[in-house]
């Protein structure tokens, strides 16, 4: 069996997830990573940007909303992702569609449990058929114009802790069984305030239907291809999926072993090859949630000692500081437009001078934008506070 030391990974790391800035476009980095975290709207484009040379945000809200070569779906782990339009069926099959059935249940519990109708599931298709209609009529509408006509959105749902508004879960129901979807934001680029659409009139038609083993394999190929090698572990956290199906996706792509130095790890049989190496002259600013450090579960090998500065409480990453395909450091976006970096281990100053560029020329690509990350972290909020 062969072993990939730790070196070997953080050059694959680099070379495949684009981190020396190698990618071609937004669609290429997109589907090269089945997906791109969307949780916090600003992680899209900058995980864009930090893997394209020379690319706007018009470039990248006009793959979004113009070409819609690309399109938001919630995805693994019941996370939003940004995934390019021609694999969003085998995303959709491989998990969307299995989240369905126990949200619609618990929605339609709710329901009842409002008093708001003796049943729920009528009452869910009752106001979903509505809300259709109405953006057939009325074309791309947030939840606020959509409630002004189908006024059940406004409707209070009893929930464990409190209440909480219908138009947001009817919504997000809508979306996961595929009947909606999120177009553009209302305000810049960081806001997160979406239009809805119908799926016809955003996409063209529904998405296709892919049986959900076949995606399952077709998505474990893609992820596998970028993020390999990877322990059982981490392709099931990153999945989502039981044991059970993540074993026969690896099964189904004919997954290599290998020996790393956390145990019994697999890669994709054709990309077994060694990657061209790396130096801490490798840099990169990776945004709060990027997909690259939130690939795997265990991140000893590339995220050190670092955990505590650099995660929230409930294990969102924050922004982050690369060199050599290990995380050096993290940044944060100071009120006066300053990208101000913060590193937690010694590098060669040739690094530090290369990560000191790319912080200038960050701040400069966001120009009046003020990121904030959605899930703040400890040194994300020290930069922030001054």
């Amino acid at each position: 069996m062969r072993r990939i030391e730790r070196d070997e990974r953080r050059a694959l790391l680099v070379r495949r997830q684009f981190l020396d800035r190698s990618g071609l476009s937004m669609e290429d980095v997109a589907g090269g990573f089945a997906g791109l975290h969307s949780s916090d709207p600003a992680s899209v484009y900058l995980a864009t940007w930090a893997r394209v040379c020379d690319i706007s945000p018009e470039d990248i809200a006009g793959s979004l909303y113009d070409d819609r070569s690309v399109v938001r779906l919630l995805g693994m782990r019941r996370t939003m992702f940004v995934v390019p339009v021609d694999f969003a069926p085998t995303i959709d099959a491989a998990t969307t569609r299995a989240y369905a059935p126990a949200q619609r249940r618990r929605l339609a519990g709710w329901v009842i449990d409002s008093d708001l109708s003796d049943d729920g599931d009528r009452w869910i298709d009752d106001v979903g058929g509505a809300v259709v209609e109405a953006l057939s009529q009325m074309g791309p509408s947030t939840a606020r114009e959509l409630t002004a006509v189908v006024p059940e959105l406004a409707s209070k749902l009893t929930v464990p802790g409190g209440t909480i508004g219908a138009s947001t879960r009817v919504l997000f129901l809508l979306a996961i069984e595929g009947a909606i979807v999120r177009g553009r934001p209302r305000g810049s680029w960081v806001s997160s305030q979406y239009e809805w659409s119908t799926v016809e009139d955003w996409l063209g038609g529904a998405l296709d239907v892919v049986d959900p083993a076949v995606a399952r394999t077709e998505l474990m190929h893609r992820w596998l291809s970028t993020f390999g090698p990877a322990t059982e572990r981490d392709c099931a956290w990153w999945t989502g999926w039981t044991l059970r199906d993540t074993r026969a996706a690896l099964d189904g792509i004919g997954a290599e072993p290998v020996q790393l130095e956390e145990g019994s790890g697999f890669v994709v049989p054709d990309h077994i090859g060694q990657a061209d190496a790396v130096t801490d002259d490798d840099i990169a600013l990776l945004p709060g949630l990027d997909p690259s450090p939130m690939g795997w579960k265990e991140r000893d090998w590339f995220l050190g000692p670092h955990q505590g500065p650099l995660f929230d409480a409930n294990g969102n990453i924050g922004p982050t500081v690369w060199a050599g395909g290990r995380i050096v450091g993290g940044w944060g976006h100071a009120s006066d437009g300053t990208v101000v970096v913060r590193l937690l281990e010694p590098v060669p100053s040739s690094t530090s001078d290369a990560i000191d560029e790319r912080a200038a020329e960050l701040g400069t690509w966001l120009g009046d934008i003020r990121v904030k990350a959605r899930f703040p972290t400890p040194m994300e909020k020290e930069i922030r506070s001054g």
